[in-house]
């Protein structure tokens, strides 16, 4: 399940931030390794809730600075 999660997760990133996939790993972090502007994080948790069909708290989802910390939070979600 965590598999198709971060593959998920990795599409909606490269989606959002306009930055090609093989850029992202498990390890980047959003503001320092793939560039995101704070309007662009919360534009991510708009996302990740539309893609997942969750509700994420905005507080806590914007603590999330690695790609690797979102899709444990979005499997936690999910659960």
């Amino acid at each position: 399940m965590s598999h198709d999660v971060r593959d998920r997760v990795i599409k909606v990133v490269a989606e959002t931030l306009k930055i090609e996939p093989a850029r992202i790993d498990d390890d980047a972090r959003f503001v320092d390794d793939l560039g995101a502007e704070s309007m662009q994080s919360v534009e991510l948790i708009a996302a990740f809730e539309e893609e997942f069909d969750i509700e994420m708290d905005e507080e806590q989802a914007l603590d999330v600075k690695t790609i690797g910390k979102a899709v444990d939070f979005i499997v936690a979600h999910l659960g």
